[in-house]
């Protein structure tokens, strides 16, 4: 019953039907089911909606958990891939603009599905930091945004941009260069510690 329900919401907006025409009943009527049994399941249509852009997706991927570089890598394969459906699906396109043009549907998006993605992608920096693969002083939340906005600049700033296979690893082996601890080729494998104001690398002891 809930996949009529979402096929029935695509089906009307492969008709060309607006996000702002869609009410409840006309959804109900086009999947043959009674208002009711929608309301049952979503409090309105922002929340159906939301769930009908999940569904024409590709599925969040599952992380090795071998190294904070696979997970990166497979994160931001999943993003380049989503990018890659939008542009070749005229609906799913279409559907991304009309939500962000829709302030409830666009909180509602960001809250289930955004804020969720990004939060696995700070706990993988977390987990980095911790096993020592990223610099302790580095701001996660920045990294963060360093890592993903290429990608999303490349899917939504420049859509003619090339999305081409590779480009993850391109961009988390470029952004981690600048991200993960130095040593200093004569600390004797000791771990060092670099300034970033004044560019020096001085040895780590045991005291602060």
């Amino acid at each position: 019953m809930e996949q009529a329900i979402l096929d029935g919401v695509m089906k009307l907006l492969e008709e060309g039907v607006s996000l702002a025409e869609l009410s409840i009943e006309r959804i109900a009527r086009t999947a043959g089911v009674g208002k009711a049994t929608i309301y049952r399941r979503w409090s309105g249509k922002e929340e159906l909606f939301v769930d009908v852009v999940r569904a024409a997706e590709p599925d969040d991927p599952e992380l090795p958990g071998t190294s904070m570089r696979d997970d990166l890598v497979v994160l931001l394969e999943a993003l380049r891939r989503r990018g890659l459906l939008s542009r070749s699906s005229a609906i799913l396109h279409n559907v991304h603009a009309q939500m962000k043009s829709s302030p409830k549907i666009w909180a509602a998006y960001h809250a289930s599905v955004i804020a969720p993605r990004r939060e696995i992608g700070l706990q993988v920096l977390r987990r980095g930091r911790l096993n020592g693969e990223l610099r302790a002083d580095v701001d996660l939340e920045l990294a963060n945004d360093l890592l993903v906005g290429p990608m999303l600049t490349r899917t939504v700033m420049r859509p003619d941009a090339d999305l081409h296979e590779g480009l993850a690893e391109e961009i988390v082996d470029t952004v981690l260069a600048g991200l993960r601890p130095v040593s200093s080729p004569d600390s004797g494998g000791r771990n060092v510690r670099v300034s970033s104001q004044t560019a020096l690398v001085t040895p780590v002891t045991g005291t602060s």
